[in-house]
């Protein structure tokens, strides 16, 4: 596995003013670094972005805001996230060092204290969207099924399925960059998925003799909660967490790389997965499903095709989520002197593979319930990762370079998105206690 470890090469771009470079957080890794074209992760991003679990968010992301709020936080959200990822992308080189994970580069700036900071909230975000994922591959194969059997079996014996095809997946796959040859027929389901479903969405909005429901219900005291939570929700949709550990991935130049293929995100991505959830907004009302499929009126090939591309996409989606995880226990425990089909390291993976999906979707199966944990993953771990993080590291690195009004504008996005980060938090909280009533151990939702 020689051949797949690149230590960081020296390129000239940023600087930071310090006496001594730490060379704790400029590490090898056991994954590839520097191989794949923009176009490659262009489209990695869309087609992961762009899946079934994000495609269902209606009711998250616009039920509690309603049609002209709900718009407005959508563009407002979108073009804010594409800025800060555009503004991150710019760091992945400082003082002739290229940093391949987001813990490293924090570390490297800040000190030990934002280097476990951000392995905390990168990690709790990874392992939170894989659990969804799971639940997602879970309600898809539920939905197949109950289409030939009028009795059907409980969630959780389709999580467990979903669960280990995953783990099957990523055991095979190992890597970020060998997605590269998964990517095509991704894309083919996705785009089939995508069609397919708001073919149907249109065919149920205008048949619909009743007219849709698209008021905010709740007391005002509800609205407002569940409206900061909405705006968590549409957060998580556009952003992931994990911006250097993709960006490695590239060849040089990885800065202008990285910017080619987040413009093809937040324009034909965003396009695609915004459309259908407004499309399924307007067909439903504010009694839309959390998962969307599972309001299709029929015919009943279009939904089993629908359940069975939504379960077949999300195995290659959910895989860019959890590589940096799969990176890190990597690195840190198989043999980095050999290659990683070898015998021995196929062992290895294979037990650390075992451990990430089994405590996973153990922990779906116990309490499939993501849609609430989804606006806690966007407040409390990605308002710091995508918005405030970005910003410290500009002041840090190009504070004495930068003028007052991008200071100025930068120590905003520290203090407003701080602000939200715990606003936010403190409502995906309360709505979490607010409906622990209905949650209970193993529930066949």
């Amino acid at each position: 596995m020689v051949e797949d470890i690149e230590k960081p090469e020296k390129v000239e771009v940023l600087n930071i003013d310090s006496k001594k470079v730490n060379h704790d957080y400029v590490k090898p890794s056991a994954h590839a670094i520097d191989k794949d074209s923009w176009q490659q992760v262009g489209v990695m991003l869309v087609t992961s972005c762009n899946c079934a679990y994000v495609l269902s968010f209606s009711n998250l992301m616009l039920v509690p805001l309603g049609w002209a709020w709900g718009i407005f936080c959508l563009i407002m959200v979108g073009a804010f996230a594409f800025y800060a990822n555009w503004l991150l992308a710019d760091f992945h080189i400082i003082d002739e060092y290229r940093f391949i994970r987001y813990r490293d580069l924090m570390g490297y700036v800040f000190g030990r204290r934002l280097y476990y900071t951000t392995w905390i909230l990168q990690f709790l975000t990874l392992l939170l969207a894989n659990m969804g994922f799971i639940l997602l591959g879970g309600k898809a194969l539920k939905e197949i099924n109950s289409e030939f059997n009028s009795t059907t079996m409980r969630l959780q014996v389709f999580i467990v399925i979903a669960g280990f095809v995953y783990f099957l997946f990523a055991y095979l796959v190992p890597t970020m960059s060998a997605l590269r040859n998964w990517l095509a027929l991704s894309a083919i389901l996705t785009i089939t998925f995508e069609v397919t479903l708001l073919a149907i969405l249109l065919k149920d909005g205008k048949k619909s003799k009743r007219e849709e429901d698209y008021n905010i219900h709740g007391s005002k005291t509800d609205k407002i909660i569940n409206a900061f939570g909405a705006i968590a929700a549409i957060l998580a949709c556009n952003a992931s967490g994990l911006l250097p550990e993709i960006q490695s991935t590239l060849r040089k130049p990885a800065v202008v790389n990285m910017r080619k293929a987040l413009t093809m995100q937040f324009t034909i991505g965003l396009a695609i997965y915004y459309g259908v959830s407004i499309v399924g907004y307007w067909a439903y009302g504010s009694s839309v499903s959390a998962y969307l499929p599972s309001e299709l009126s029929g015919p009943k090939w279009a939904k089993v095709l629908i359940n069975s591309f939504a379960f077949l996409q999300s195995i290659v989606s959910q895989h860019m989520f959890c590589a940096p995880i799969h990176e890190a226990l990597d690195t840190k425990f198989l043999r980095l002197d050999e290659k990683m089909f070898s015998k021995n390291n196929l062992l290895r993976r294979f037990i650390l593979r075992s451990i990430v999906f089994g405590m996973n979707t153990f922990i779906t199966a116990l309490l499939p319930f993501m849609g609430d944990f989804v606006n806690l993953l966007g407040s409390f771990t990605l308002f710091p990762l995508t918005f405030v993080f970005p910003s410290m590291i500009f002041l840090k690195v190009k504070g004495k370079s930068s003028n007052r009004v991008e200071k100025a504008w930068h120590w905003i996005n520290i203090i407003v998105f701080s602000l939200l980060s715990i606003i936010t938090t403190a409502s995906a909280i309360r709505i979490i206690i607010n409906n622990a009533r209905i949650y209970y151990l193993f529930a066949d939702t």
